[in-house]
């Protein structure tokens, strides 16, 4: 019976490790290319979730396409904020934080006139994506769905993909130069606001696919907005601002923590342990688990 339990714990910890990286990789992402501290992240997070059901229910498209067109749309947001907002204020760190978090907020809370609340159990009515396939997986050790399963392989492809894009393609390439020293990918003659623009638009469209991996298992509300946000800095914080591996390491961490919590402590002491881990590495390791940013291998 024990063994049932341990594996049980394992899966779905790994699980929600990966829902943890799939939350922060594009915060880790815009950060490690072009310094900037996305804090509409979350937000953008769920207008993906709410465009692609407002596609699905109000225009009658596909769930495919309706995700296809949501992801674009967010994507040029991001390039939006960018270009824009932030663009006006880059390399003020406060102001970043604060101006980021302004369009975070007025979004948010833009959405929550449309009813897509989250105080208190309350949520908009109907706000609810499908899962990419229904059914359970059955083991004589553990039962899960195959969605959760399918959550994993989204984390993998993600990985896969953006570890080949910032090795073999010309963009990736210029974004790895600006992330190992903006001043001398200037002096090769790569624009950094253009690649902070591509930063941004890439890390909103990662946001917004983590939307549509996770959001079937629960509601879209204005509240995983916060959530989201929450999480991804704090596992960002634990792992390494700007560290791809530190990520992984850390989004891994905690979600095999917290699964275990869980299990044997109660879901209430989550973020009492989330947030006590970030005091810890703060003090013994403040650059994080693979936080070493003297090092192009670590931050992109």
């Amino acid at each position: 019976m024990d063994l049932f339990v341990y594996a049980d714990v394992l899966l779905y910890g790994v699980v929600n490790g990966m829902t943890f990286f799939l939350m922060a990789v594009g915060f880790s992402f815009v950060y490690g290319i072009s310094r900037l501290p996305n804090f509409a992240h979350g937000a953008l997070y769920v207008v993906t979730g709410f465009i692609t059901w407002s596609f699905m229910n109000n225009m009658g498209l596909p769930f495919w396409l309706s995700i296809a067109i949501s992801l674009i749309i967010v994507s040029l947001a991001g390039m939006a904020i960018y270009q824009f907002v932030m663009i006006r204020v880059r390399g003020m760190p406060i102001s970043e934080i604060i101006v980021s978090f302004a369009i975070a907020l007025a979004i948010l809370e833009g959405l929550r006139l449309q009813g897509i609340g989250g105080f208190k159990g309350f949520i908009g009515p109907g706000y609810v994506l499908p899962p990419f396939v229904d059914g359970v997986v059955s083991t004589p050790w553990v039962m899960i769905d195959i969605h959760r399963l399918l959550i994993i392989a989204v984390g993998l492809l993600i990985l896969g993909f953006m570890w080949l894009f910032t090795r073999y393609h010309r963009i990736g390439l210029a974004l790895k130069a600006m992330a190992q020293h903006e001043r001398a990918a200037l002096m090769l003659g790569i624009n950094s606001d253009r690649m902070a623009n591509f930063a941004l638009a890439i890390g909103s469209g990662l946001a917004g696919i983590a939307a549509v991996a996770i959001m079937p298992l629960g509601n879209v509300n204005v509240e995983s907005g916060y959530s989201v946000l929450t999480h991804a800095i704090a596992v960002c914080v634990i792992g390494g601002l700007g560290s791809w591996g530190g990520t992984l390491l850390a989004a891994l961490t905690i979600g095999l923590a917290t699964t275990v919590m869980s299990a044997f402590g109660g879901t209430m002491w989550n973020n009492v342990l989330v947030f006590g881990l970030i005091i810890f590495i703060l003090i013994v390791r403040p650059s994080g688990l693979l936080g070493k940013q003297k090092e192009l291998e670590e931050r992109v």
